[in-house]
């Protein structure tokens, strides 16, 4: 019986050991193509939020850390910096609206440095299917209507949902979701424009992981 039990937990190591192993090879072996995706994906991200005909330089590798309370958390968020020959011209940046109906509702804006908005889309979110979803792209084109719109400051009351006095709609029976968006839209592309005099003190992405 003995003989058996150690028979048997000799052969359970070794299929662990071997499976351990083929799990790991396997990982290292499509971890280029995995990274190559990820990139394929946050390019076409970005160039939805930052039109490619904007700036002529490598977006994905002008990447600095931002830490801002504005922008939802206290983590490190990703900075990308759009140049046109050499001259920074619009920005875009990962935030968190932390205030949707369901919780966090993670974004990422492009503005150029006067206040005026490129894009938006939503990366993440929590929020009610049918109600507060509708910030999806997939969803409704509501996420668009931001592109062109320039903030006339804090205190711009037109960029704000209807509701509450601005010129965005919000959604049937949810308003919160789309309040939460169009006000952390707002800060940070408030944001974006004060950082283009801090560009130099900013740490970039590949020096430290957040």
């Amino acid at each position: 019986m003995i003989d058996s039990i150690r028979k048997n937990g000799v052969i359970l190591a070794i299929f662990a050991a071997v499976t351990t192993g083929v799990t790991a090879l396997v990982n290292e072996v499509t971890k280029p193509t995995v990274a190559k995706q990820m990139a394929i994906q946050e390019k076409t991200l970005l160039d939805q939020v930052v039109p490619p005909h904007l700036y002529n330089n490598d977006l994905q590798k002008e990447c600095y850390w931002v830490t801002n309370p504005i922008l939802g958390d206290n983590q490190q968020h990703p900075f990308y910096i759009a140049r046109k020959d050499g001259q920074p011209v619009a920005a875009a940046i990962e935030t968190v609206a932390p205030d949707g109906y369901s919780g966090a509702i993670r974004m990422l804006v492009g503005a150029n440095f006067s206040g005026t908005v490129l894009g938006v889309r939503v990366t993440e979110h929590h929020e009610t299917p049918g109600l507060g979803d509708k910030i999806e792209l997939r969803i409704s084109d509501w996420i668009t209507h931001f592109a062109g719109v320039n903030i006339h400051g804090p205190q711009d009351s037109h960029f704000a949902v209807k509701k509450d006095g601005g010129d965005f709609d919000q959604f049937t029976g949810a308003t919160i979701t789309p309040r939460a968006v169009v006000n952390e839209t707002k800060r940070t592309t408030l944001l974006i424009a004060e950082l283009r005099q801090k560009i130099n003190t900013l740490e970039k992405c590949g020096d430290k992981a957040p």
